[in-house]
């Protein structure tokens, strides 16, 4: 058991409706809520002025800033983003990733009332993207732009939609943009007027969903949404208020848990943030252990794929092991869940290392609640649980008679809608203004609520054979991808309105390169006969264990094209549009079906 980490016991209060639906709520009552991040910001410049706020690699070393150098540069950035006309209606773009800069800019335009619109950087610099970002920029109308390295981003900031927005750059070379280090110097505006005017309800961000379902929506997050999801986290999670927290960490903050969850985690418990500027990708993994050798975080963010590939590294070197497990309160896994041998080998080597279990938990929240909902914030027994409501949070049940219930919340950190989009801001709420997630999840114990929850894919995943059996389509694809591994690195189901499951293939090609395995095209399915006969292995051994045909799939074909993000069959998080894939590849999915085709993994 953790026995060093302090945590609110689960309590949940359950109510059962005439109607068949469940409420769940907190049996906490909220504490207090900030009113905007400034506050946070002039709390710990005063508390703890000389404390590390921001920490980004510079050379060998590290760039740092301090909160009450973090503030006074605020103030200057925000003094002369007052003197444009920004606001709601003209916000500000952020294209490039996570940096100083781009936090400074982050921060003062929320000091200054300006919402932001931070995006992928895959979006400007991969050319196929540059219609994901050119529809972004028609749908907000941002008054500016702000990139790192305006040459880099030279295509982005060429756009036309771009022509009237005002060019910011930390670097901007010959490209004529403003030099934010200009910004650093005071403006003569009235900062404090300005400051002292932002409410609770004050627009700070608008965040653009993942468009793994359709076109990216611009989420409305306010400050109150950002702040109150704080206070809950700080209820349940005392430890983060116990001593300021040490983060290292890479994900981007276009996305709600590294830029709002994980960024003012630390602002908001007078924290230090080490920009991670590395990644779980193909030769960045070495430069996130660089810096986890040289700072021992109390808290570790990832998703699965970068804690699997973490344990093979603690495991190949005691030094950094020892690093990093030295100052470690929690363990927090988010995108999927995390493999149980992955969970077992953390907590194998926590035991070894340091002789205590830090707190390894997950939760589960949506760009639209900025993000926590539902929180893990006592020790759990294994992977999978999502927690329990955060108080504050009304989850609303619709169970089925499998007991899978369609999730819906209410509260403070839920959006009102989205940006410029009536008829889906409208879609997006049941009759009683609860927020429809579209995802399900199933109660541990019926009986007892204060188990928790655990997720159950997403209602619009799953579909009918012609049977009309269900396939409950996120749970199988998780466990194909755990059996198949490490020959697929995703997968797209099949079946709709046909006898039997199928399967369109995303292969691991570095798998495939190091074992030297060759491959030819067959019309967009990929031919490499030792990979098809692995994986027909593999699916034939499932098929036997398994009964009935929403359980088990028939055929299948290896994609020969990886998932374009440009045409839209990808996220930049690497998301599968599934809908988008099976629509542009329907010749694909119809080859599946027939017995006759060369290309075809027959899996029974």
């Amino acid at each position: 058991m953790t026995d060093h980490v302090n945590f609110l016991p689960h309590n949940v209060t359950r109510t059962d409706r005439e109607d068949g639906s469940i409420l769940l709520t907190s049996g906490y009552e909220l504490g207090p809520v900030a009113r905007c991040t400034g506050d946070w910001l002039h709390h710990w410049a005063a508390k703890t002025p000389d404390h590390v706020f921001l920490a980004e690699r510079s050379g060998d070393g590290w760039r740092k800033l301090t909160y009450v150098q973090v503030l006074e540069m605020v103030r200057s950035i925000a003094g002369h983003l007052i003197s444009r006309d920004l606001g709601p209606d003209k916000p500000i773009l952020i294209v490039s990733g996570n940096s100083i800069d781009h936090a400074l800019l982050s921060l003062a335009a929320q000091y200054a009332g300006v919402p932001t619109v931070p995006v992928a950087e895959q979006y400007s610099l991969i050319p196929a993207a540059l219609p994901r970002l050119d529809y972004v920029v028609k749908l907000v109308k941002p008054g500016m732009v702000y990139a790192d390295d305006a040459p880099r981003y030279a295509d982005a900031f060429a756009l036309e939609s771009l022509a009237d927005a005002e060019k910011l750059s930390s670097l901007p070379g010959d490209s004529g943009a403003t030099n934010f280090n200009d910004f650093l110097t005071p403006s003569g505006a009235d900062v404090d007027a300005t400051f002292a005017k932002i409410t609770p309800d004050t627009l700070a961000k608008i965040l653009m969903t993942s468009g793994s379902t359709s076109d990216p929506k611009g989420v409305l997050t306010t400050q109150k949404m950002m702040t109150t999801n704080q206070a809950q986290l700080a209820q349940a999670l005392p430890f983060v208020t116990a001593r300021p927290p040490v983060l290292v960490d890479w994900l981007p903050w276009n996305h709600v848990f590294g830029g709002s969850h994980n960024f003012n985690l630390m602002l908001a418990n007078g924290g230090s943030f080490y920009i991670d500027d590395g990644k779980p990708a193909p030769g960045m993994f070495d430069k996130t252990l660089a810096n986890l050798r040289e700072v021992s975080a109390t808290i570790s963010f990832n998703v699965p794929v970068g804690f699997a590939q973490l344990v093979t590294a603690l495991n190949e070197d005691k030094k950094l092991c020892d690093r990093y497990f030295a100052e470690l309160d929690m363990i927090f896994y988010a995108g999927a869940s995390l493999p149980q041998a992955t969970w077992a080998e953390l907590e194998r080597l926590a035991m070894e290392t340091r002789g205590k279990l830090p707190l390894i938990n997950s939760s589960w929240g949506l760009t639209e609640s900025a993000p926590a909902a539902l929180l893990q914030h006592e020790p759990a027994k294994g992977a999978g649980i999502v927690g329990v409501p955060l108080p504050g949070v009304t989850v609303k049940l619709i169970p089925d008679a499998d007991g899978r219930c369609d999730v819906r919340i209410a509260g403070d950190t839920i959006t009102k809608g989205y940006h410029n989009n009536p008829a889906k801001s409208a879609e997006a709420f049941d009759d009683e203004g609860f927020f429809i997630s579209g995802d399900a999840m199933r109660l541990i114990d019926a009986k007892d609520p204060s188990r928790g929850l655990m997720f159950d894919g997403r209602m619009s995943e799953d579909f009918k054979l012609m049977t009309g059996t269900w396939v409950r389509a996120a749970q199988l694809r998780l466990d194909l991808l755990a059996a198949l591994a490490p020959y697929v690195t995703d997968l797209v189901l099949t079946g709709q309105g046909r006898e039997q499951v199928g399967m369109l293939i995303v292969p691991n090609r570095a798998t495939m390169a190091a074992k030297g395995w060759e491959a030819t095209d067959d019309n967009g399915a990929m031919i490499c006969a030792p990979l098809m006969a692995e994986i027909g292995a593999r699916l034939s051994v499932l098929a036997a264990k398994t009964s009935g045909s929403a359980n088990r799939v028939a055929a299948a074909l290896i994609m020969t094209d990886p998932p374009s993000m440009g045409d839209g069959e990808a996220t930049a998080k690497g998301n599968l549009n599934f809908p988008k894939i099976l629509m542009r590849r329907a010749d694909l999915v119809a080859r599946i079906y027939d017995t006759e085709d060369t290309a075809r993994i027959s899996a029974i």
